[in-house]
């Protein structure tokens, strides 16, 4: 059974930094590309960065420069490090991993950028 696991989501400045995790269980997590999407109040889900087994990554463009993704294969885990934080970023972020036709997801985590 695959699990997705986030966590590292809260309240934050505008300005400030947060790190976001998310491990993986039930998949071999190194040959999977892992993406960090999110979802804002009333708006569509949006790609954020994403990485693939061999470490090539893509970003929105909204997030270049601010955001970085990285994976530990032995720790089955990826992450999010994102700075420069501003308001819009405020939204529930979700960990996806996908191969082939197999796809699965986290159950988010609340990432809010307010003073």
């Amino acid at each position: 059974q695959v699990q997705l696991v986030e966590s590292g989501g809260g309240l934050v400045q505008p300005g400030g930094s947060l790190r976001l995790s998310c491990a993986a269980s039930g998949i071999i997590f190194s040959i999977y590309t892992m993406g960090w999407y999110r979802q804002a109040p009333g708006k569509q889900r949006e790609l954020v960065a994403k990485i693939t087994g061999s470490s090539s990554t893509n970003y929105a463009d909204s997030v270049k420069g601010r955001f970085t993704i990285s994976r530990d294969n032995a720790k089955d885990t990826v992450y999010l490090q994102m700075n420069s934080l501003k308001p819009e970023d405020t939204a529930v972020y979700y960990c996806n991993a996908v191969r082939a036709l197999h796809q699965a997801w986290g159950q988010g985590t609340q990432v809010t950028v307010s003073s």
